[in-house]
């Protein structure tokens, strides 16, 4: 049985290979230093040098697939 191939990039929507990387940067560098400020996340990974938007929208998938969420003090904390 040979395996599948995989999904052409048309069908991959709207996330790309690029952001399932950037969340993963998310994720790693809230585990490493607990709840922080979404700027101070930015920061830590050096978000503000990626292209416009980027990090915003990483932000938000990680969110939305909840790997991590916002405390009620505004800081971003890994699920």
């Amino acid at each position: 049985m040979t395996p599948m191939p995989p999904p052409k990039p048309s069908t991959e929507g709207p996330r790309d290979r690029q952001v399932f990387h950037e969340i993963g940067q998310i994720v790693r560098a809230l585990e490493a230093h607990g709840p922080i400020t979404p700027d101070e996340l930015r920061d830590v990974v050096g978000g503000r040098w990626w292209e416009e938007n980027r990090f915003d929208r990483a932000l938000a998938l990680a969110a939305s697939d909840g790997m991590v969420h916002t405390t009620d003090d505004g800081k971003v904390v890994a699920t």
